[in-house]
């Protein structure tokens, strides 16, 4: 019926002691991102990308961090409500491609783990996701590593109902 791009985007600051949730993983690190949830930007750019290509609003509005329900949750949990919410109204992820700025921990070695570990949650093939990391060539809030951001495109597509 139709194709749809969504984009998506998500900011953290950076905290000593706490866990660094990235793409549905850990990674050692001794720092991490503070949040309502567990701050993971990856997961929460991809479900705005996922929720604004549907036309479904914004993580803010499905899971708002002024409930105690979301607290430390673990954003898989959220993702896989946003791609229940795709089907609900029969779209299907067609790709998504997204991009983690960090000066650090290096993140590359993670990214084959990530996308085996988003792929499982949304239940797409590995082949349609895309994660790079880049730094932000010690520049600004991400430079001084106060803080990681990432941004993601998603396309999905509308099939008719059964």
């Amino acid at each position: 019926m139709g194709f749809r791009i969504g984009y998506g985007f998500d900011v953290h600051a950076l905290q000593e002691g706490r866990p660094f949730v990235l793409g549905g993983i850990h990674i050692h690190s001794s720092f991490g991102p503070l949040g309502h949830s567990d701050a993971d930007v990856l997961i929460h750019a991809i479900c705005d990308a996922l929720l604004g290509a549907a036309a479904l609003g914004d993580i803010g509005k499905h899971f708002p961090d002024s409930s105690a329900e979301f607290k430390n949750i673990d954003s898989k949990i959220l993702l896989q409500r946003v791609v229940a919410l795709l089907k609900e109204k029969n779209y299907f992820i067609v790709n998504i491609d997204s991009t983690v700025i960090l000066e650090k921990p290096k993140i590359a070695p993670h990214i084959e783990a990530m996308r085996e570990c988003l792929a499982g949650v949304m239940k797409i093939s590995e082949d349609v996701i895309s994660i790079k990391a880049t730094t932000n060539e010690k520049m600004g809030f991400i430079g001084r590593q106060e803080g990681v951001s990432a941004h993601a495109v998603a396309l999905i597509e509308q099939v008719a109902a059964k």
